[in-house]
């Protein structure tokens, strides 16, 4: 019988020494709550079974990598209204009367997330009316002006998909990559970054996730999530809840 004590050793050896096993079954053993919560921390493992053949199924594929986003209010432009506890953003056409804050871009219709962005991230959106561009970028970015540097996906800071019509569009640097494959009728977007592999991922959602595009990249500053809806009035974009 495995106890809590030979299933904290079991954690040790499969997280030391990765291997194929997606499956484990320790029904009718003992392996107590701190040995189930290092089997749970095991980021190949999918499935594991605990106690009398009851199941403990661990979130799978990337939503394992889930984590929690809000909009920060101090970086939204004038243009843009937040909502649902900071997880909504809408482009209005009348302009609004924010404080003046040094993180705030005054020039181009963009807000960024609090929260940075660390090791492997996962994160849903949805967007509704015309368009939205979803992006990535260093904290580091311009906020002042209407210059390129301040754009996301329009310097060497930033990484974009845009999502407009029946089309998405990669932008990163001010070159584009056109994603002629992908359906635009689709407006839940998904993100994956892995920051150690220099990876940042864009995936349309539906019942699976569609591949549409990889940034490679050396990412060397804190990053965060952002939204531009500058072209998109009326336009807004979500953050969506992730069940774990």
């Amino acid at each position: 019988m495995v106890t809590e004590e030979g299933c904290v050793a079991l954690a040790s050896a499969l997280s030391s020494n990765p291997s194929h096993l997606r499956e484990l079954d320790l029904s009718y053993n003992h392996p107590g709550e701190s040995g189930v919560k290092l089997l749970e921390q095991l980021k190949h493992l999918d499935k594991l079974n605990v106690d009398h053949g009851g199941e403990f199924r661990i979130t799978s594929g990337l939503h394992k990598y889930a984590c929690d986003l809000t909009l920060d209010p101090n970086t939204e432009n004038n243009e843009l209204v937040l909502s649902e506890e900071n997880r909504k953003v809408t482009h209005v056409s009348e302009r609004q009367s924010y404080p003046n804050h040094p993180d705030r871009f005054d020039g181009w219709c963009q807000v960024l997330c609090s929260e940075s962005l660390t090791g492997r991230c996962y994160w849903e959106t949805e967007w509704s009316g015309d368009g939205a561009e979803i992006s990535v970028s260093y904290k580091e970015i311009k906020r002042k002006g209407g210059s390129d540097d301040c754009l996301f996906g329009c310097n060497v800071n930033s990484w974009s998909l845009i999502c407009s019509g029946h089309r998405f569009t990669a932008r990163h640097n001010c070159k584009d990559t056109e994603i002629s494959s992908a359906s635009g009728s689709c407006k839940r977007v998904a993100v994956f970054l892995d920051e150690s592999s220099g990876s940042l991922s864009f995936y349309s959602v539906s019942d699976t996730l569609t591949h549409l595009h990889t940034f490679t990249h050396t990412f060397t500053q804190p990053l965060h999530a952002g939204f531009y809806l500058g072209y998109y009035t009326n336009s807004s974009v979500s953050l969506c809840h992730i069940k774990h």
